[in-house]
């Protein structure tokens, strides 16, 4: 029978859950500390966070329970057979459900296990931080539904009311289609709602750029730091569980989950509250109440919370008194945080001293915001849960607030994107034909992590693969293209039913426009009116109608569907005005704003100026004025050739991608070869670009044949981005992608490019991109074919001895062209010196080998020493800093040195030759037939001692120019000699000193000889 039954554990007095341990104690004395139960209580209440943060550990954790004998062989067989098929969070539910059933002893060895590895796995980190840090207290926050006492009868029929009442209100979905008859569609929720990804942190809170082009461009890497296992996923059931709070609170919890514009928030905020009201999820709850800030603008006046919740629930009537006697048990949810009116200052600490701002008690009188700021602070009904929801650009708002856990919707990953147009299409054939074109289109298939992008595309596409007509049309390629066609399906269906569509489509323009101007996307009856527009069912086709009230259709609103489709109704005006006077001037003025607001509307300006955006519309608005589109054109040249110059910072570089992103969409080929036709650099150093960044830089250096140097160092470009860029990266003789994350799998993308027959890549830098040996076969591919790269570096990467024996392969290609190579920073040993040597031996076109920084030892320069003395051997400059070298390879070193005719440059820097191995070489030096220029000695504990050597060696040396004696033991007795070195060297330029034990007076004597010969140079 397995140790300790769970029954047995359980069983346990509560009365124990107090841990005697110092609160710095370690995370060892803590699981020492506690007893059976606390550690099952423990286990318990982590099991779905462990469920994710095991993925990256699973085999080790399983291997430790077997050899403990708690896990059989059969077990521990099963266990890593689903791991390495790749069902990690199979395995590790496996793990756990195995561990509980096991009893006491196998918690015990799990959670040390879990210590061992904690700094290998992130999210195990993350979790055992976070118990060191509470200590005996963690056991405090592990019931969460403390407190919670039995409804009395009376309160629960009101709450199968409630219940009721909400399930009616959310179990359907309505959404917005093109069609005259049929503008709404209802869907039941279960059906068409699709699962978005959500994680247990934020990003960045603060924006400078528009807020959806800000946050596309982070998806990708925040979902592969969620593949490497740093991202906690987290479940709309869990946003009030305690363990994935970051501030623990006895007062109750705050939740804030941010997105995107049309990421689904309000949807989430649906299916959360049908499925408490369908009693699926929170089961601690008693009552929830949502309210959407938009609703809260219409209150304009002083009210209770009383009488917010009657004004929205009138049958609550004169029970809410018992509601508030147990806090504990409701669930407050405010939606659209960024949509409220008023401002709620969680910084203002006036709010905690002035009555007035004060919210204690649910019938006080006060404002909205009041009501509002004291639930998330538990001022008022301490013990209550409250989720808001926000876009990133009001989450400022909530930082000072009392939030315990924060989430953001990711929106879809990977098969999500997939299952969202299968439901979308009843016809599962069109639905296949839809997203098998936005995946092959780069800038449609990475807009569509956001469902309401999908949405749109879904209705814009979904005709041209319904057609029965048998016309061929093409199929959009940009965005404004698609919008394009969004708003030709709309004309379409409701086109008849006003006589001028394009007076009151200028007119809806206008309003949009303001909008974007003032950040504004809910309008209202008098901004209706204010632009002279009338409520009809043409008007509707493009503007959704929103009940400020459930209960009331006295108060309406009007809001686009979307953000951009706003974006685009204000862009298509600038086309639909007669005289476009000073189009130019309020194109400019739009550009300036700093944050961005405009960026999304002057992409789609530049894009009606294409013709294949504008025909469709053209068909119902009328012919757009030629006018206005070539002032447009010369407005788009003129950017792009005034910012070509001006990349020197980071806001010229991203104005200089917008710019590239408005030739995109304009689809000009004569203005894009005009304007960047005869560049030959283009640099984006240090700018974070999206996978869609990459795809329009792709179209631009497409368009360039003069293009000699693409600097793409430190831009975060991922796999995804790379791929991308694959079709064009061949035409720049030099690609620097210096610390991209380009991983292995990023190299068979760049292999690809290297093999193609029109390859111009002379130089390619990939340093610091996390390569392992895995992507050597991809590289000796390349390299063995390939006939223009001669400069490549793979300096601080992983390739390791494995890795490096594979290029070596390709160095003793006879067709290999590399000339100049640098193995730097890769945990090199002498295990691949032999294939290294072999390599130098052979290889007619290397002359530049960098090995500095790895672990070659002196057995690693004795094997490279005898490829040093091969009169084969093409190698001029030689890098050999920090490799544990030690005076045992002197002698080698020496013998090489004497006999290569083509070695000048040689660095040693930051070894152990010491004295004995600096005289082996300086008998080298003496020798007539050593034709070396740069010697480096910085840092290799040289003293006194060699330095006659070094200047009796070096007087009758006619080659070396340059020498490095800097950071070693040279004192005031070396200067003598070292005077005579420098006097009689007559080739030597310089010599650098600096870093030694001279008193001010041997320096000054050293100094004194800079003047001595023309050229000469001694630092100090």
């Amino acid at each position: 029978m397995a140790e300790g039954s769970n029954r047995g554990e359980c069983s346990i007095s509560p009365t124990r859950m107090r841990l005697d341990t110092d609160p710095n104690s370690t995370i060892p004395e803590f699981l020492t500390n506690c007893d059976e139960y606390q550690l099952f209580k423990l286990t318990k209440f982590y099991r779905d966070r462990l469920e994710q943060a095991m993925e990256g550990g699973v085999d080790g954790v399983s291997l430790s329970l077997t050899y403990e004998r708690i896990f059989t062989g059969q077990e521990h067989g099963k266990v890593t057979e689903l791991a390495d098929k790749g069902n990690r969070v199979d395995s590790s539910k496996l793990l756990l459900s195995l561990v509980m059933g096991k009893g006491s002893r196998a918690r015990r060895v799990m959670w040390e296990s879990f210590v061992r590895m904690r700094h290998g796995v992130p999210k195990l980190d993350k979790i055992l931080k976070e118990i060191q840090e509470l200590g005996a207290d963690s056991f405090d926050y592990m019931d969460i539904a403390r407190g919670l006492s039995e409804l009395s009868s009376n309160l629960k029929d009101l709450q199968q009311k409630h219940k009721e009442t909400l399930r009616v209100q959310t179990e359907t979905l309505r959404v917005n289609t093109i069609l005259i008859k049929e503008k709404v569609k209802i869907f039941q929720l279960v059906d068409r709602y699709a699962e978005l990804t959500v994680i247990s942190d934020v990003r960045d809170r603060t924006l400078v750029e528009h807020e959806l082009l800000a946050r596309g461009r982070d998806h990708e890497e925040w979902r592969e730091k969620h593949l490497r296992r740093e991202l906690e996923k987290i479940r709309t059931d869990q946003l009030f569980q305690s363990s994935f709070s970051q501030r623990k609170s006895k007062s109750g919890n705050s939740a804030a989950v941010s997105g995107v514009p049309g990421i689904g928030k309000t949807t989430m905020v649906q299916k959360i509250v049908y499925d408490w009201a369908t009693g699926k999820i929170y089961p601690h709850f008693q009552f929830v109440f949502s309210f959407k800030f938009r609703d809260l603008n219409t209150i304009n006046c002083r009210i209770n919370l009383r009488n917010l919740i009657l004004d929205q629930y009138p049958y609550f009537g004169n029970i809410l008194g018992e509601l508030w006697k147990n806090p504990e048990g409701l669930l407050f949810i405010f939606d659209g945080l960024d949509e409220f009116k008023d401002t709620i200052d969680f910084a203002d600490n006036r709010r905690n001293t002035e009555p007035q701002s004060m919210c204690t008690d649910p019938e006080c009188w006060c404002e909205v915001s009041d009501i509002v700021y004291s639930l998330i602070q538990h001022k008022l009904l301490p013990g209550c849960s409250v989720l808001v929801t926000s876009r990133p650009t009001a989450l400022h708002l909530l930082e000072k607030a009392e939030i315990s856990v924060w989430a953001e919707i990711l929106g879809f990953v990977g098969d999500e994107r997939k299952k969202y147009f299968n439901k979308f299409f009843e016809d599962q054939t069109v639905a296949a034909a839809v997203f098998k074109h936005v995946k092959e289109n780069e800038i449609l298939y990475t807009m569509c992590y956001n469902p309401s992008y999908c949405w749109i595309l879904g209705l814009s596409l979904g005709p041209f693969f319904t057609q029965s007509d048998g016309k061929q049309q093409q199929v959009p390629k940009t965005i404004t293209q698609l919008y394009s066609y969004y708003i030709y399906n709309i004309l379409k269906n409701h086109g008849r039913e006003i006589e001028n569509p394009r007076d009151v489509f200028l007119k809806l323009g206008e309003m949009a426009y303001a909008g974007v101007s003032k950040k504004k996307i809910v309008f209202g009856n008098a901004d209706l009116i204010e632009y002279n527009l009338q409520p009809s069912q043409f008007l509707s086709g493009f503007l959704m109608e929103l009940l400020e009230r459930d209960d009331s259709a006295q108060s309406v609103v009007y809001t686009f569907p979307h953000l951009t489709i706003q974006e685009f109704v204000a862009a298509l005006t600038q086309f639909l005005t007669p005289d476009p006077g000073e189009i130019g001037k309020l194109l400019s003025e739009a550009h300036s704003e700093a944050d961005g607001r405009f960026e999304i509307f002057l992409r789609f300006v530049a894009g009606l100026s294409s013709p294949q955006s504008a025909r469709p519309l053209e068909e119902f608005l009328g012919k757009f004025p030629h006018q206005t589109t070539c002032r447009v054109i010369d407005w788009v040249k003129e950017k792009v050739e005034r910012q070509i110059g001006d990349t020197q910072t980071e806001t010229g570089k991203r104005k200089l991608l917008n710019t590239f992103h408005y030739l995109f969409e304009s689809q000009n080929k004569a203005l894009a070869e005009n304007t960047v036709g005869s560049v030959k650099t283009l640099s984006f150093r240090g700018l974070r670009l999206t996978p869609i960044d990459c795809a329009v830089l792709s179209h631009v250096i497409g368009l360039c044949d003069t293009i000699k140097h693409l600097d793409l160092q430190q831009c975060h470009i991922q796999c995804e981005g790379l791929r991308r860029l694959g079709p064009v990266l061949h035409k720049s003789p030099g690609l620097s992608l210096i610390g991209k994350k380009v991983g292995d799998s990023g190299v068979k993308l760049l292999s690809a490019a290297l093999r193609n027959p029109e390859c111009k890549i002379q130089k390619l830098d990939l340093y610091g991109n996390a390569l392992t040996d895995s992507c050597a076969e991809d590289l000796v591919s390349a390299l063995s074919t390939n006939r223009s790269l001669i400069d490549l570096n793979l300096g601080y990467n992983k390739l390791q001895d494995s890795g490096v024996k594979l290029l070596s392969v390709a160095l003793r290609n006879p067709d290999c062209e590399i000339q100049k190579l640098n193995l730097g920073y890769n945990d090199l040993t002498d295990s691949c010196a032999e294939d290294l040597a072999s390599a130098l031996s052979t290889n007619c076109s290397l002359i530049d080998l960098n090995l500095h920084h790895n672990k070659l030892g002196d057995s690693g320069v004795k094997r490279l020493s005898v490829a040093l003395r091969n009169p084969d051997c093409k190698i001029q400059k030689l890098n050999l800093n920090r490799n544990a070298l030690t005076d045992s390879c002197a002698e080698d070193l020496a013998s090489a040195l004497s006999t290569n005719r083509s070695l000048i440059d040689l660095n040693l820097g930051d070894n152990k030759l010491g004295d004995s191995g600096v005289k082996r070489l300086s008998v080298a030096l003496r020798n007539p037939d050593c034709k070396i220029q740069k010697l480096d000695l910085y840092s290799n504990a040289v003293t006194d001692s060699c330095a006659e050597d070094l200047a009796s060696a070096l007087c009758t040396n006619q080659s070396l120019r340059g020498l490095n004696l800097g950071s070693n033991s040279f004192t005031d007795q070396s200067v003598p000699a070292l005077r005579r070195l420098i006097l009689t060297c007559r080739s030597l330029e310089w010599i650098l000193l600096r870093g030694n034990w001279f008193s001010s007076n041997g320096a000054r004597q050293l100094e004194s000889l800079r003047g001595v010969r023309s050229g000469l140079t001694v630092k100090l």
